[in-house]
C-alpha cells in the first residue's frame, strides 16, 4: 500500500441520546445522511452487522469495509484498499469517540474531523426531532 501510517483518535460531547448516535452510526439510512465526503453503495442491509462487507468511495478512492464488531455502544472496522488499517466507533449519552489508523495517502486527520463534525451536527437535529 502506498502512503504513510497515519491515526487519530477524536473524542466529542454530543447533544444526543446514546440511542440516536448508534441509529446514525449502524443504520445506511442515516449513515448515508450525515458522512457527506464519502459515496455508500446504494444496496445496503437495514442495520450494519458482523460480516458485513461495502465498499465506499472519497471521490475516486474506493475504501473497502469489512464490519467485525458491532455492539450496543460500539462498532468496528478493518478497512483496505484506498486506507489499509481500522476505525473503531464508541459512544454513549451525550459523546461519541473515534479511532481511525492505517496507511493511506489521503489526509486521515482532516476528514475524521470533519466527518465527525458532520456526525455532531447530524445527530443534534435528529435528537431534537424525537
Amino acid at each position: 500500500m502506498l502512503g504513510n501510517f497515519q491515526k487519530s483518535q477524536l473524542r466529542i460531547e454530543i447533544d444526543a441520546s446514546a440511542n440516536t448516535i448508534r441509529e446514525s452510526l449502524l443504520l445506511p439510512e442515516k449513515l448515508k445522511k450525515w458522512l457527506t465526503m464519502s459515496r455508500l453503495p446504494e444496496q445496503m442491509p437495514a442495520e450494519l452487522h458482523l460480516g458485513f462487507e461495502f465498499t465506499s468511495w472519497n471521490g475516486p478512492v474506493p475504501i473497502q469495509h469489512s464490519v467485525n464488531v458491532v455492539g450496543d455502544n460500539c462498532l468496528g472496522l478493518i478497512l483496505s484498499q484506498g486506507i489499509d488499517g481500522f476505525h473503531e466507533w464508541y459512544w454513549g449519552e451525550g459523546w461519541v469517540q473515534s479511532r481511525l489508523e492505517g496507511v493511506t495517502l489521503l489526509p486521515l486527520a482532516l476528514g475524521h474531523s470533519f466527518n465527525l463534525l458532520s456526525l455532531r451536527q447530524f445527530v443534534a437535529i435528529a435528537d431534537q426531532k424525537k
